[in-house]
C-alpha cells in the first residue's frame, strides 16, 4: 500500500485546520447568519466543505493510482 500524496493529505487537513484552529477569529455570537449564531454556523458549514475535502482527496488518490496503473 503506498502512503497518501502531500497534496491529499494537505486538502485532507483544511477542515480540521479551519475548525480547530481558527476559533479566535470566529468566537463570537453575532452576527446571525440563516438564523445561527456566526460560531455555529461556522462550524455546521466546515462540515459540509469537510465532505468535498475528502472527496477531492480520494479523487486526487484514485487518479494516481490509476496513472500508475495499480489496482485496488
Amino acid at each position: 500500500m503506498k502512503r497518501a500524496s502531500l497534496r491529499a493529505l494537505l486538502i485532507a487537513l483544511i477542515p480540521f485546520v479551519a475548525m480547530c484552529f481558527s476559533v479566535a477569529l470566529w468566537d463570537r455570537v453575532d452576527p446571525m447568519l440563516l438564523g445561527l449564531p456566526f460560531n455555529l454556523f461556522w462550524l455546521i458549514s466546515w462540515v459540509v466543505f469537510s465532505t468535498l475535502r475528502m472527496w477531492s482527496a480520494y479523487r486526487i488518490e484514485a487518479a494516481r493510482h490509476k496513472k500508475d496503473g495499480e489496482t485496488r
